[in-house]
C-alpha cells in the first residue's frame, strides 16, 4: 500500500512490536484472514493482564472457530463498499460525513510532507483506517516524533469511534478485531500523549501472506 521513509533510528523490540501490531490490524482490516493466519492468530498465547491482553485472548478463541469462506463472506459485508459494507472505514467518512472530503485532503497534504506515498495498484483511498494504520507502522519504526503527531491528528479524532462500530458487528471475529483495536489504540493514545513506555503483550510476528 504504502512506500516507506527511511528510518531515522534504529528499531528497538517496543518500536517493532507496535509497528507488527499496526500493520496486523491494518491487514485484517483490509483483507479477509486465510486458513494460515486463522491458525496463527489461534495459536496466540498473549502474556499478562488487562484489557489489551483480554482482546488478544478474545480474538485468539474467535479466530480458532472461523473458517476462511464465511470470513471471506463477512469481511465483505462489514467492510467493504460504501453501500454494500455495514461500516465505511473512512476518515472522511467519521469526521466529515462525506467520502473524499477534508480529512483526506489534510492527510494527503502530511503524507507528501513526509515523504509516504501510495502504491501504483492500491485501489483505496488514504484515509482508510487500514491505510493509517499501515503508515502508523512506518512512523513507529522511523521514530517517535511523527508518530505521535500522525496518531494525534489523523487517527485519535476518528479511529475509535470506527472499531467501536466494528465491535458491534454479528460475526465474532470481527467484533473481536474491533475490541482488539480499540484497546491496542488505548494503549497508544496514552504512548503518544505523551511519553513512551512499554506494551504489556509479548507478541511473535505473523505469517507472511
Amino acid at each position: 500500500m504504502l512506500q516507506t521513509p527511511t528510518p531515522a533510528e534504529p528499531r528497538d523490540e517496543t518500536r517493532a512490536l507496535r509497528a507488527d501490531i499496526y500493520r496486523l490490524l491494518g491487514r485484517l482490516l483490509r483483507e479477509p484472514p486465510d486458513g494460515k493466519m486463522l491458525a496463527w492468530l489461534a495459536s496466540l498465547e498473549p502474556e499478562g493482564g488487562g484489557e489489551l491482553a483480554r482482546a488478544w485472548q478474545a480474538l485468539a478463541r474467535a479466530a480458532g472457530e472461523a473458517s476462511p469462506a464465511p470470513l471471506a463472506r463477512a469481511h465483505f459485508r462489514h467492510l467493504v463498499g460504501v453501500i454494500e459494507g455495514d461500516i465505511t472505514p473512512y476518515a472522511s467518512w467519521y469526521r466529515n460525513g462525506a467520502l473524499m472530503d477534508d480529512a483526506l485532503v489534510a492527510l494527503r497534504r502530511d503524507l507528501r510532507c513526509l515523504g509516504i506515498a501510495r502504491a501504483d495498484h492500491s485501489r483505496d483511498p488514504e484515509d482508510h483506517l487500514a491505510a493509517e494504520l499501515e503508515v502508523m507502522a512506518l512512523l513507529v519504526e522511523a521514530g517517535p516524533q511523527d508518530a505521535a503527531s500522525f496518531y494525534r491528528h489523523h487517527l485519535a479524532p476518528w479511529a475509535d469511534a470506527c472499531l467501536a462500530d466494528l465491535a458491534a458487528v454479528d460475526t465474532p471475529f470481527y467484533a473481536r478485531l474491533g475490541a482488539l483495536g480499540r484497546a491496542f489504540l488505548a494503549e497508544e493514545s496514552r504512548r503518544l500523549a505523551p511519553t513512551d513506555g512499554e506494551t504489556p503483550v509479548r507478541f511473535v510476528t505473523p505469517p507472511a501472506p
